[in-house]
């Protein structure tokens, strides 16, 4: 019973999107929207398919800026987090330096590292590392500090080394947040790169975006806006299923 409850709750946002995109339609369909402001679906869907190819072209860009942006994201956050843990003094030193970094907007910090890094890959890969390590960080330290004290002790009765303690007690029980700081950080990846694009570049999904702008194509404009949604998704669905297959005794 609870299965079919389940299976029944899956269904409702996709309702609720069908019936949000029947209303966008009919309001395109009977004039109620202008057509130069708003597209209707049908042809936001007939501009992806049409440029598909294209969109494919420079989603590789941005996919291929976004993963290693990720990539160093994460290992930058894991390194702060395993420092702050380990060292009460640079927690106070760099806890704050983590929050005012992400009060700096990515528009404004991209033209900056458009300057100083040119118009290749590496100020895409920065800006995405900035914007995805900053989760990484603050949910595995709050992880590493969620752990059970009693269990620190028992490893230390044990004469179990920091190291092995880290290993076995510490990182373990950090998972759930390390996944949850994960997700987050894959959706900011692919937005961060698609930004830097914005800006400069001469390829991706971003730099598509403001050729189609300039031309007042925004059927093509409203078709990467969801292609770039898509490709959120399913890496958050990837992410997902990598937690399961990690750790199984989550399952429901």
């Amino acid at each position: 019973m609870r299965d079919n409850g389940f299976k029944k709750l899956n269904f409702i946002p996709v309702v609720v999107i069908a019936v949000l995109l029947l209303m966008w339609q009919a309001a395109c369909r009977f004039g109620w929207v202008p057509g130069y402001m708003l597209p209707s679906p049908v042809q936001v869907v007939k501009a992806f398919v049409n440029d598909f190819p294209l969109l494919m072209s420079h989603a590789k860009v941005t996919l291929l800026e976004a993963l290693l942006g990720l990539l160093f994201g994460v290992l930058l956050g894991f390194s702060c987090a395993v420092i702050m843990d380990a060292f009460p003094i640079a927690r106070k030193g760099l806890y704050p330096l983590l929050v005012i970094s992400q009060t700096i907007p990515p528009v404004a910090i991209a033209p900056l590292l458009v300057l100083w890094f040119s118009y290749g890959m590496a100020p895409k890969v920065v800006l995405v590392v900035l914007v995805s390590f900053f989760p990484m960080a603050v949910g595995l330290y709050e992880g590493f500090q969620s752990v059970d004290p009693d269990m620190i002790k028992l490893m230390r009765s044990m004469r179990a080394s920091q190291i092995q303690i880290f290993c076995h007690v510490k990182f373990p029980a950090a998972l759930p947040q390390f996944f949850s700081g994960l997700r987050i950080a894959v959706s900011y990846s692919v937005i961060g790169a698609v930004i830097s694009e914005w800006l400069g570049g001469f390829s991706g999904l971003g730099v598509y975006m403001t050729r189609v702008k300039k031309s007042m194509a925004y059927d093509k404009m409203f078709a990467v806006i969801f292609f770039v949604s898509a490709i959120s998704l399913l890496l958050m669905a990837g992410v997902s299923a990598l937690q399961r297959k990690l750790m199984p005794w989550t399952r429901t």
